[in-house]
């Protein structure tokens, strides 16, 4: 053995048995560190297959928005889903939570009355005192709502690659961007059009509020803040803007997209 002797360890069944149980803790001592450095969304992952599945949904929606472009086809036949977000407050990066998502398909000048979506999602904060005043949410509605991934996953479901439609719709996308990356780490991509771009067209006097834009084009205002009522309102204000666009001779998204181009010049 090289001029070395083997040392010769003693052997008893206590030393074994002590030997184990060191072994043992040692392992288990190993096994709680390792869990304390993985992320928790690798149990998630393995514990809700559904939601990867959806998720993988999501991606595949998103390669064939890339593919599709609505563009050019005829107003009459355009294909939309106008929707509204209540919220609590104007900042998702800072803490504001969606607290209901309300939506309804419209094609051309036609709403899809059987084609709806609205849900109130969870939150364990309770949002400003005035703003369940101005949404008409109880805290009770919003503690009992379904989560928001669950809310999401729905949502996306509805919407599919559609256009999306919102009034003010800086509002709803930053929204769908913060919290689509917060819960999927996926980039929000559906197409989201303002109706103010095609009311600075159509209308003579600058419309601003949603209220605004409702009187002047003589649609009824009723559960005001509520997200599918103000889809709905939202939706007759499109319907209206775009007829009012093609009496005006515009025939398609880009007819209208390249007048603006051409008056920001």
């Amino acid at each position: 053995m090289d001029g070395h002797r083997a040392q010769i360890i003693p052997f008893s069944r206590g030393s074994c048995e002590k030997g184990m149980v060191v072994m043992m803790n040692q392992m288990v001592q190993l096994m709680k560190q390792l869990s304390s450095k993985l992320s928790p969304n690798v149990y998630t992952s393995a514990q809700a297959p559904s939601s990867a599945q959806q998720w993988s949904y999501v991606r595949q929606l998103q390669r064939e928005i890339r593919r599709s472009d609505v563009l050019d086809l005829p107003l009459e036949k355009l294909p939309v889903v106008v929707f509204d977000l209540e919220t609590s407050g104007f900042y998702p990066d800072q803490g504001d939570r969606i607290l209901s998502i309300g939506a309804v398909k419209v094609v051309g000048l036609t709403i899809q009355e059987e084609e709806t979506f609205y849900s109130v999602v969870h939150t364990d904060t309770v949002p400003p005192e005035n703003i369940l005043e101005l949404t008409g949410l109880s805290v009770e509605e919003l503690e009992a709502a379904p989560p928001l991934t669950s809310v999401l996953e729905s949502f996306y479901a509805f919407i599919r690659h559609s256009t999306l439609v919102a009034h003010h719709a800086s509002h709803e996308k930053a929204f769908m961007s913060h919290v689509t990356w917060q819960t999927m780490k996926l980039p929000f991509e559906h197409r989201v059009i303002d109706t103010s771009f095609l009311t600075k067209i159509v209308a003579p006097q600058e419309l601003v509020t949603l209220d605004d834009c409702c009187a002047y084009y003589s649609i009824p205002v009723q559960n005001r803040h509520h997200a599918f009522e103000d889809s709905l309102m939202t939706a007759k204000l499109w319907i209206a803007a775009i007829a009012a666009a093609r009496e005006a001779g515009f025939e398609t998204l880009r007819d209208i997209y390249v007048h603006l181009a051409h008056q920001r010049k």
